[in-house]
């Protein structure tokens, strides 16, 4: 099997830099469909809109309903087709970009993504994940290309809730040992192909990035502040994070978020802070040493990321809840397929109490 490495055209990072979005989308295509919600179009669509029309290019702007579902990405296809654009850009958080880049795959166009939270590593990749219109996960959509252009403004981040950084940290937090395992057990990556130690690397940089700058970034964040810290946490989340899952590998904690969504109490919380706690589903599985364990439970308690199924809002009835969990993080196809050695669900129900275990104990003790 070819090894592969896969990421967007251009990657643009900085405060204050989406006013030049039209300098970067000029040379891609003249007319544009802008897709974001309500919230995003309040505060951006009028920048949007000057910095495009400074260069001459053409838009239309589409509301975001919120969710990715097929029913959503049909209707904004239908209205791309009828206004008759040539490329899509998607703005805000990860359901929004990835309902831009499927709907541009669908009509066969160029994407653009600017995020405008750091909470998913979903802007970079050529993946959309698609859920029912009742928010719970459907598919994976895997797309023949990554986005043109990804362009993030570190002011429009900074100024979000912290809470969404954190979640970003969580979603993150897995890249590393997701490609680990899948490295180990030679499996396929969303690339299409073997890791490469590129992609190797960006994952532990990421991990690495997390541990050393993720609690100075939200304290920057929290103060709607600009900071280096900031800056290397959020391209950790969003380029480090995006480039590192798609070309090392997913494992067993992505598995156990999409097994979780089936959960009713943790519909309220966001993707990577369901991650999170996969994470340590997924250490658990591996029987991982204590200093990473404690390494892992630490970042966590520090940025907010839930270490217990009552952080998850799950009280009651857990083994019959955590059962579902592990029948769905064992779905034919799902990514904890790749975890070196096979997994049955089982294991996984074990993993998913041991976790909580781990968890509990170590925000009464700190071990």
């Amino acid at each position: 099997m070819d090894h592969v490495i896969r990421s967007p055209g251009k990657y643009v990072q900085g405060a204050d830099v989406l006013p030049r979005l039209g300098e970067y989308l000029q040379p891609l295509a003249t007319s544009w469909l802008l897709i974001a919600d309500a919230l995003v179009l309040g505060f951006a669509e009028a920048t949007v809109r000057a910095s495009l029309e400074r260069v001459g290019l053409a838009l239309e702007v589409a509301a975001f309903n919120g969710e990715c579902s097929q029913g959503e990405i049909d209707r904004l296809s239908a209205l791309a087709a009828e206004k008759g654009c040539r490329a899509i850009v998607g703005m805000g958080g990860g359901k929004a970009l990835d309902t831009a880049k499927a709907v541009a795959y669908g009509c066969q166009l160029p994407v653009a993504v600017v995020p405008t939270l750091a909470s998913t590593d979903a802007p970079c990749s050529a993946l959309s994940v698609l859920y029912t219109d009742a928010g719970v996960f459907d598919r994976y959509l895997l797309l023949p290309s990554n986005p043109a252009l990804v362009l993030v403004d570190t002011r429009i981040v900074a100024k979000a809730p912290a809470r969404l950084l954190a979640a970003g940290m969580g979603d993150a937090l897995a890249t590393w040992f997701e490609a680990r395992a899948s490295s180990r057990s030679h499996a396929r990556t969303m690339a299409g192909g073997l890791a490469t130690q590129t992609g190797l690397a960006l994952a532990k940089l990421c991990y690495d990035t997390l541990l050393q700058e993720g609690e100075n970034a939200m304290l920057a964040a929290q103060s709607q502040l600009v900071t280096p810290a900031l800056e290397r946490v959020v391209e950790a989340n969003t380029y480090l994070s995006g480039v590192g899952f798609e070309s090392g590998g997913l494992g067993a904690a992505h598995a156990v978020h999409n097994g979780l969504t089936a959960v009713p109490e943790t519909h309220h919380l966001y993707h990577g802070e369901k991650v999170a706690f996969g994470v340590l589903v997924q250490l658990a599985l591996e029987s991982a040493p204590a200093d990473e364990l404690h390494a892992v439970m630490g970042l966590c308690r520090a940025v907010g990321l839930p270490l217990t199924l009552a952080q998850l809002g799950v009280t009651s009835d857990i083994p019959a809840k955590m059962q579902a969990v592990a029948q769905l993080a064992c779905a034919e196809g799902e990514t904890i397929h790749n975890m070196p050695g096979g997994v049955t669900p089982e294991q996984v129900y074990a993993a998913l109490l041991m976790a909580d275990q781990l968890g509990q104990r170590f925000l009464a003790h700190g071990r």
